[in-house]
Order: structure tokens, then sequence, then C-alpha cells
């Protein structure tokens, strides 16, 4: 398992833009806007993991601009926590297992989500290619929140 980012939305686009860049020297590493799903993601690295390859560098912070106004409370703001794993079948069987709900099924064989007993939300990614969809995890419906 390798940690990958930390997300955080935010409201102001330019002023967190500034905050994260400006004042605090992070630096946009790549950008990604969704029209269909009206958000906009921004990865920042430290200045001297930019140039690293993804498996080299430390972990980034995603910042999330959803185009229509939320006001967060209650920590919204913060995301999640998310890690690769080596197989994304394997890891949610284990976890499942051992009592841990499975809220977002890797139903596509790439992500899934799990929550920390503290309701953290944890992002399960597979590493390399995304395996071939498969049960019971295809027809898996969602749980709760994530």
């Amino acid at each position: 398992m390798r940690y990958l980012h930390t997300m955080v939305r935010v409201a102001d686009l330019d002023a967190s833009l500034h905050f994260w860049t400006a004042q605090l020297g992070l630096e946009e590493v790549r950008r990604t806007e969704n029209e269909k799903g009206r958000f906009t993601l921004i990865f920042l690295a430290a200045p001297k993991d930019k140039d690293r390859s993804a498996a080299e560098r430390a972990p980034e912070v995603e910042l999330t601009y959803n185009w229509d106004p939320e006001v967060y409370t209650g920590g919204r703001n913060f995301g999640h926590l998310a890690y690769k794993v080596d197989d994304i079948y394997a890891t949610c069987q284990r976890l499942m297992d051992m009592g841990v709900v499975i809220n977002r099924p890797p139903r596509d064989g790439n992500m899934a989500f799990v929550k920390s007993p503290d309701g953290i939300s944890i992002e399960l990614l597979q590493e390399g290619a995304p395996l071939e969809p498969a049960e019971p995890w295809l027809s898996m419906p969602n749980t709760g929140t994530w």
C-alpha cells in the first residue's frame, strides 16, 4: 500500500490556490476539469517532488472545487485519504472479512471507499491497470456515504 494524496474541498478556488501555492509554496502538478460532474481537481506537490515521477513523489494535496456553491460544515471540506493497493478485490475482501463496510465497492476494478471508525473516508485505488470487473463487486450496492 502507498499513501497518495489528501483531498480538501475548497469554496473559493482562486483564494485557495493563492494560499497553497503563493503562500505555502506547493506547486500544481496536474489539473482536471470535469464538466459533467461540475468540478475541478488540482493536485499540488512540494517543490522538491514536482519533477519526480508519480511513484517517487511524496503524497500530494488534491484541491476539489465544486462548481455549484456548497457550504462545508462539520469537516465536510476534508474529503478523504487515498492509498494504492496491489489487488483491490483481495484488499476489499480482507477488510470485509474483518467487519469493515465497503461503502463504495470496486465495481470498476479500480476504486473503492471505506471509512475509519471515526468516519474518515479512505479511497483504495488499484495499482496499475484496473482489474476486470467481477462479482460480487460488480453488483454490490453502495452503503452509506463516503
